[in-house]
């Protein structure tokens, strides 16, 4: 298989596909000015053709901020695009639309990956779509796109999950997730007051969630929300861990950009040596798929922020490109499997 990426910084959907032909799958990733109507052209300059889109920025070799970016596949794909609507209430309901396109794609974890772009509600859709994936051992990566809609075979969609079933027929596919932090000291901490709707975290060990956070890292409200770049929570997931954003600081308590519950064990986190860690997952990627087609990724707005700010970013993506070809898009919040996490790096290999 071919993985294809075209940009225009200015919003140029034609520049944006010059070089493209005969695509057999498209991901969009517009702004929010043009997204609806680069939905529509993309579905005119190439009917009938499985896509998906949100509102997001792209990247390869540099960051597409406020333009429009094309990620297509060709030369060796099959794949099937759809929607699960009404995602902020059930999203089960459209569940015969995925059971219905894994039955078209056929495949397996071996050589099937489902893409997705949500608009919301991420946990409850990522568990939704696993009943039917994990029938098959197919892996997901996806993220949270911007302004609430998706798109899917050039229609746009509100309170949705769109998603693409793509089967590698040249090879094998992988899924991995980069974390780049580790617990900070043995603090652990049991959820309370937590309101699951709005993503709030009320308390910790009994105590007002705010002030455990400034107490150990000696911050003040203000800095909270920066501080989350360095230090985030992290929910415990078996020999994983999930990690959990801050948003805003919420009267005594925290809102998060992930769901917590009442009783979750949680653990705080820092910073690790990302360039290191970069180099680890490469080299792992390597170690397990010696040819490559193509890599896809989702990357945090974080990790975004943070390597920009670091002045990381240029480099983090040259050194991906050294993979071979590499694209992706920034989220706002990352899926791996059935897992919503932030912070973090997720992936798709093509053998």
């Amino acid at each position: 298989m071919k993985q294809f990426y075209g940009m225009s910084p200015r919003g140029n959907l034609e520049e944006a596909l010059q070089g493209l032909y005969s695509p057999q799958f498209i991901m969009l990733l517009s702004n929010a000015d043009q997204f609806e109507d680069h939905v529509q052209a993309l579905e005119r300059r190439f009917p009938g053709v499985p896509s998906i889109g949100c509102i997001g920025m792209s990247y390869q070799i540099g960051v597409v901020e406020h333009g429009v970016g094309i990620i297509a596949f060709s030369d060796g794909v099959s794949a099937a695009a759809n929607v699960l609507e009404q995602v902020s209430s059930m999203p089960v309901k459209y569940i015969q639309r995925l059971n219905q396109d894994v039955q078209t794609v056929g495949g397996s974890g071996q050589d099937t990956v489902c893409i997705d772009f949500c608009a919301g509600n991420d946990a409850c859709v990522l568990t939704t779509i696993n009943t039917v994936l994990r029938q098959r051992n197919i892996s997901l990566v996806g993220g949270t796109g911007d302004q609430g809609k998706v798109s899917a075979n050039g229609r746009v969609y509100e309170d949705a999950v769109a998603y693409a079933l793509v089967r590698n027929q040249g090879g094998r596919v992988k899924t991995y997730k980069e974390n780049i932090y580790h617990q900070l000291g043995n603090y652990r901490f049991i959820a309370s007051d937590t309101d699951r709707a709005n993503y709030i975290l009320g308390s910790l060990n009994g105590k007002p969630a705010k002030q455990v956070y400034k107490d150990i890292l000696h911050v003040t409200d203000e800095e909270i929300l920066t501080r989350t770049f360095q230090n985030p929570f992290g929910k415990i997931n078996g020999d994983d861990t999930c990690i959990i954003s801050i948003k805003e600081v919420h009267g005594n308590a925290l809102a998060c950009f992930r769901q917590v519950n009442d009783s979750d064990v949680l653990i705080l986190l820092e910073l690790g040596d990302y360039q290191a860690i970069t180099q680890n997952t490469i080299q792992q990627i390597c170690q397990d798929f010696p040819r490559r087609s193509a890599i896809f990724s989702v990357n945090c707005l974080f990790r975004y922020k943070l390597f920009s700010e670091r002045g990381y970013m240029n480099s983090y993506l040259h050194d991906m490109a050294s993979l071979g070809d590499h694209a992706g898009f920034v989220g706002y919040g990352e899926h791996y499997n059935n897992r919503f996490v932030n912070q973090s790096m997720t992936c798709v290999v093509f053998e």
